[in-house]
């Protein structure tokens, strides 16, 4: 900290000292001879490969998708997921499978860090009937499970209204978070997707 004290202290003797910035004959500040004037330039806003933005919005969900350098950008429809104090907790994108496999969507659930892990997540519809599903790993941005939907689960979702996802906090391993995933604007966000 002293080190760097000193050498702030020292930078505008070392500015003035400099033959760029000498004096001129005048004695006003001025350029030395030979020493070019860095004059900036036009700056690359990039090509954005590899960066996400929203598409379009259906109702409570988003399109989002990734920038690619074919132009094919692939997208997944995603949604905050808010406790019932209405803060946000939780994020889910769900993304349309190729035919033919067992899982006919995919899902990504990211739930905070220090989420009890052994818990697990549940899931109802409506009210219905309970799933449960692992979580995968622990990241930098929170907690991951990569989940698996079935044709009939999906279309449970676009008849539904909503979807209450419940975690449990590893601090507090006797309580339970709900985070509530609305299902308006699902079916025409979903359908809007290519597998």
């Amino acid at each position: 900290m002293k080190n760097t004290a000193k050498a702030l202290a020292l930078l505008p003797a070392l500015l003035l000292a400099s033959p760029a910035l000498s004096q001129s004959e005048e004695g006003e500040p001025g350029l030395s001879m030979g020493e070019p004037l860095g004059m900036g330039a036009q700056a690359e806003s990039g090509d954005g490969i590899g960066e996400t933005y929203v598409d379009e919005v259906f109702t409570d969900w988003e399109r989002t998708c990734m920038r690619t350098p074919e132009g094919d950008d692939p997208c997944q429809i995603t949604q905050l997921l808010n406790d019932e104090t209405g803060g946000a907790v939780a994020e889910i994108m769900i993304f349309p499978l190729p035919p033919g496999q067992q899982a006919a969507a995919g899902a990504t659930f990211l739930a905070p860090l220090e989420t009890l892990l052994t818990a697990q997540l549940t899931m109802r519809v409506d009210g219905g009937e309970a799933r449960r599903y692992p979580f995968s790993f622990c990241n930098a941005m929170g907690c991951v499970a990569r989940i698996g939907f079935t044709a009939d689960e999906i279309e449970m979702f676009k008849r539904g209204s909503e979807a209450v996802w419940t975690l449990v906090p590893a601090a507090a391993p006797d309580q339970e978070v709900e985070a509530t995933m609305s299902l308006m604007g699902f079916t025409a966000g979903y359908e809007s997707l290519e597998p």
